[in-house]
């Protein structure tokens, strides 16, 4: 039904929803569970997004998990969501509390590779790209500036050896 509604019309009733979420976090002060999404592509370049609300910087794809969600089915929705790419590999890498706007955050993060080039919705996503770990963009958060260097030992750690060729194979039977 969103769909409907002209792309210029419903990045800007993101931005008043966003503005109402935050107003609405710092007083009510919800626990919030949620997922980030590293995305690697087959040259080790990691997937970041940016919101057409908020502050505008580049952020992992992710979002809120649905109550009882699973923290890797979320982060693969996720990541479909927002980019149309599909999660392979996928692990739960570390999980993180953290403070937004008032709100307690419980965020999985999550790691996998993708064979599938983003493609933002023009909605709530305005731009996607794959950066290089060594030559990752200067408009981030603090926040993330601090953290993702310990995602991605994590991640590489977590991971068994060099990327696939290809997409694994479809399923038979």
């Amino acid at each position: 039904m969103l769909h409907l509604i002209p792309p210029p019309l419903h990045r800007r009733l993101l931005q008043v929803a966003h503005g109402v979420r935050i107003r609405w976090w710092r007083i009510r002060r919800p626990r919030l569970h949620g997922c980030r999404v590293l995305a690697f592509d087959r040259e080790e370049r990691v997937l970041l997004v940016r919101h057409s609300y908020g502050s505008g910087n580049w952020m992992p794809p992710g979002g809120g998990l649905a109550r009882g969600e699973d923290p890797l089915a979320g982060a693969m929705r996720e990541l479909w969501e927002e980019t149309g790419c599909r999660l392979h590999e996928a692990a739960e890498i570390t999980r993180e509390i953290e403070q937004v706007h008032g709100a307690g955050n419980t965020v999985h993060i999550v790691a996998g590779r993708t064979f599938d080039m983003p493609c933002p919705d023009g909605r709530e996503i305005v731009e996607t790209r794959f950066f290089a770990l060594e030559a990752l963009p200067e408009q981030m958060s603090a926040m993330l500036r601090e953290q993702l260097p310990g995602w991605l030992r994590a991640t590489t750690a977590a991971r068994p050896g060099p990327p696939a060729p290809g997409p694994p194979p479809a399923p038979t039977g």
